[in-house]
């Protein structure tokens, strides 16, 4: 296997020739086509993903039925989850879903675990990830609890929209991004929509006028 996969991380640089042959001995590249369950709650964790490229959304569902998007997972980046599931010996507590095409490596786990033991670079790193993408979950759970939810949402349509103004998502989609029922997602769409700042169809939120929405979203 090329070292070129090692070298779209520019956080593993620092590894030696040694640590480097290590992994690339253990490595595997894999292909998960779109929609792909990478993960679901209470399997044991396998591998340690590194995503080359693509999206995978990690998400968790409630007993109401009610799902929250954690965080995702795009090129150049780790999964908290699996390494929290790798050094706890635990399984899953929410799923991972490829959102795109995903091209990954993935490292066993008894190679994982010798890498966290014998290369201080790679332990480094792992943490280092860890710990940056606790920070971003702590935000969202912070914004989830106490956010408010028409800043929440005007600032996602701002975000997800194409250069024509087009959100492509359905309420649940919506609804799942910020932690709520869809009814409520519907409810604020139909409030915006009213004071003709979007336009609402089947499936597509369409941005009328995205001053507004930057105003409710900055406030």
């Amino acid at each position: 296997m090329s070292v070129s996969w090692i070298d779209q991380f520019p956080q593993l640089s620092g590894l030696s020739s040694d640590e480097r042959t290590f992994l690339l001995e253990r490595a595997g590249k894999v292909s998960l086509p779109a929609g792909t369950t990478v993960f679901a709650p209470g399997l044991a964790a396998e591998n340690f993903l590194l995503v080359l490229d693509g999206t995978v959304r990690v998400q968790q569902m409630a007993e109401n039925g009610r799902e929250i998007v954690l965080y995702r997972v795009t090129g150049g980046e780790t999964c908290i989850m699996t390494t929290a599931c790798l050094l706890s010996d635990e399984g899953y507590s929410a799923e991972g879903v490829t959102e795109t095409d995903v091209e990954a490596i993935a490292i066993p786990k008894a190679a994982f675990e010798e890498a966290i033991a014998n290369s201080p670079t790679f332990r480094r790193v792992i943490f280092s990830d860890y710990s940056h993408r606790i920070s971003d979950l702590m935000h969202v759970l912070e914004e989830v609890a106490f956010g408010r939810l028409d800043k929440r949402l005007a600032h996602r349509l701002l975000k997800r929209a194409n250069e024509d103004g087009n959100v492509t998502a359905t309420h649940q989609e919506l609804a799942a991004e910020l932690g709520t029922a869809r009814e409520v997602i519907g409810r604020q769409l139909k409030e915006l929509e009213r004071r003709g700042w979007v336009s609402v169809s089947r499936g597509q939120v369409h941005i009328n006028n995205a001053e507004q929405l930057h105003a409710i979203a900055e406030a």
